[in-house]
């Protein structure tokens, strides 16, 4: 796992040890650049992979240059497969190898999780890429022919300063987060998943071109019984582990929560290696599920490490978590994830997740009533139907109570346009608040993504998964646990983003992963096989953080002097007196979604003060 960033047509002001300094924690083993035409390129080191100095980069060979953020999990496989000579055991010159046999096409045989810049001297161009789901970060700044890369958005803005760009900040507060491309700065863009670019340095042009579409993945059906299914899902998902356990010179170990994604790849780990490391979060004030993740341990002779997080100092850090993401951030879930990464980092640097379950295999209570309703079609009756009754009741502030549930599903169902419907199914911040927008959320591109998937010929259910798949995954859940673990050096691997199930999960049928209000169905018949009886029928909960808690007490002096400051940000996108309202307790809505926008607004002052103070 490393850090890379590069220039193409730009002067740089700075030397290279801003920019190591920046990358410094996605790479703290080795430094290296190298100039060529008029491209730079940086990388910075993890060793985990060949850890011998035939894996440094930048890497040469036979004409192509390379720095490469990732792992290509199937690399053996591959050199089996074409043929590949080389003394070196490296992924990163597999990459190299396969280029030079297959060009770009390479990518469709990768499982992996990479960002890389690839250069092609012989012809004068040069290769951005990413993986199927996007769970390594590539930000690029472009003005006219200059071009700048980078893992991290923090050093490229510092290098590039680039302009703030307040509807994209608008568009962050009503969503909770930027969506695909977007970015808090002009001509500023993420590179999206599945997604490369392609620079032709002589005739000063450049392509970006979708390798893998997850749209054409939902569109095709699998003609599997349940059974048949369900040894196929097993099949895949421990070679899936396979894979990431073994691609690794260093021990790797397993993050272990009380629910069964984890609890599967942690069982399938533990079947391969001798007495797996695992960790479980304590968090105090909360659901214990280490009870539950103590059983998984038991039963499979982990070497069990529980970790008891402490929010003491949690005023003190938060800044320095927030502005870890350089940009704004709101999910709160980013708080017990940087402290999870930061004491996992004391006994290893490699550790599996089960990240992507969720999304794939329909793990949230939001999924059930799409499976029974399309609720991106809406028609008068029932909108208004829910309007009045969700009108009436009072408002819900049990966070997992059936009565909340029951509330939200009123709520997004009142609503007849689909962004709004999407918005208060998900993130369920600024939903209903518009008027209290300076500047109007545009929300184009994300409508547009919307409107498309609505017109595609599969299931509501489908609709869903495929949407939060490419908007909450790919732009809220993987940055957060990629910024998390790289603060601090760790590795994570999600075995549930493997080639195979992103290609084989979309095609399930609806029945195999809800049944009548049975979250994630397939994955709990698969369960039943590996894990202990008093797991399987556990809800979701992920990280419950008390953030409303935080918010009127441990971090509330914090946000008040954010919010409260002289000229903030949020000024010139919201009105004062709506964030004066929240803070006094005066607009009507749960406690939970006040918590909410109140910190989606912090974390965008947090970013915009440490902006302001690094430039």
């Amino acid at each position: 796992m490393c850090g890379i960033f590069g220039t193409l047509n730009y002067q740089l002001q700075v030397n290279e040890q801003v920019i190591f300094e920046g990358l410094a924690h996605r790479g703290p083993d080795e430094q290296a650049f190298e100039t060529i035409d008029q491209l730079v390129m940086y990388h910075t080191r993890l060793a985990i992979q060949d850890l011998s100095p035939a894996g440094r980069q930048p890497m040469e060979y036979n004409g192509l240059l390379l720095v490469f953020n990732g792992e290509i999990y199937n690399h053996l496989e591959l050199r089996t497969k074409h043929g590949l000579e080389a003394s070196s055991g490296s992924d990163t010159r597999k990459i190299l190898m396969m280029f030079e046999k297959m060009g770009m096409k390479m990518l469709e045989e990768f499982d992996g999780m990479f960002a890389f810049a690839l250069y092609d001297l012989k012809n004068r161009k040069l290769f951005l890429a990413r993986d199927r789901a996007g769970k390594k970060p590539l930000y690029l700044y472009q003005k006219g022919q200059c071009y700048i890369f980078s893992s991290e958005l923090s050093i490229l803005a510092r290098i590039a300063k680039p302009e703030i760009d307040h509807q994209a900040l608008a568009d962050y507060l009503y969503l909770g987060y930027h969506y695909r491309a977007a970015t808090p700065y002009l001509n500023v863009s993420e590179l999206e998943n599945g997604h490369y670019l392609e620079i032709d340095t002589q005739q000063q042009t450049a392509k970006d071109i979708q390798w893998f579409n997850m749209e054409a993945a939902y569109q095709k059906s699998s003609r599997l019984n349940k059974e048949e299914t369900l040894s196929r899902l097993d099949e895949l998902l421990n070679i899936a582990v396979a894979r990431r356990l073994h691609s690794s010179d260093l021990p790797v170990g397993s993050f272990l929560s009380g629910g069964i994604d984890s609890g599967l790849v942690t069982a399938m780990a533990a079947g391969q290696v001798n007495q797996l490391h695992t960790f479980t979060v304590k968090v105090p004030g909360i659901y214990d599920e280490s009870e539950l993740a103590a059983q998984v341990a038991q039963k499979y002779d982990t070497k069990h490490t529980l970790i008891e997080l402490d929010f003491s100092n949690l005023r003190n850090d938060i800044e320095n978590i927030l502005s870890a993401h350089g940009e704004p951030n709101c999910d709160n879930s980013a708080i017990p994830s940087y402290y999870v990464a930061k004491a996992a980092k004391q006994h290893l640097s490699v550790a599996l997740n089960g990240d992507g379950a969720d999304e794939l295999f329909a793990g949230y209570r939001r999924y059930v009533p799409f499976l029974h309703v399309d609720f991106f079609k809406p028609n008068n009756l029932t909108s208004i139907s829910a309007k009045i009754l969700a009108g009436i009741l009072p408002v819900a502030n049990e966070k997992q109570s059936y009565y909340t549930y029951i509330y939200r599903l009123l709520k997004f169902a009142s609503y007849t346009n689909i962004l709004k419907i999407y918005c208060s199914a998900s993130s369920d911040l600024f939903v209903g608040f518009e008027d209290q927008f300076l500047k109007n959320p545009v929300m184009k591109t994300i409508s547009s993504d919307l409107r498309a998937i609505n017109k595609l010929q599969i299931s509501p259910l489908k609709k869903l998964l495929l949407m939060d798949f490419q908007s909450l995954l790919f732009s809220r859940l993987l940055p957060k646990m990629d910024i998390a673990t790289m603060a601090h050096s760790l590795e994570g691997r999600s075995p549930f983003l493997s080639k195979e199930l992103l290609e084989f999960a979309p095609g399930i049928p609806d029945q195999f992963k809800i049944n009548q209000v049975t979250t994630k169905y397939l994955l709990r018949e698969l369960a039943s096989k590996y894990l202990p009886k008093t797991l399987l029928h556990q809800p979701k909960r992920g990280f419950e953080i008390p953030l409303r808690k935080w918010v009127d007490e441990e971090l509330h002096a914090i946000i008040r002097d954010y919010l409260l400051a002289p000229k903030p940000l949020y000024e010139k996108i919201i009105k004062r007196s709506f964030v004066e309202a929240l803070l006094a307790k005066r607009i009507h809505i749960s406690d939970e979604r006040r918590a909410k926008i109140l910190f989606c607004i912090f974390g965008m002052e947090v970013w915009y003060r440490k902006l302001t103070r690094s430039n």
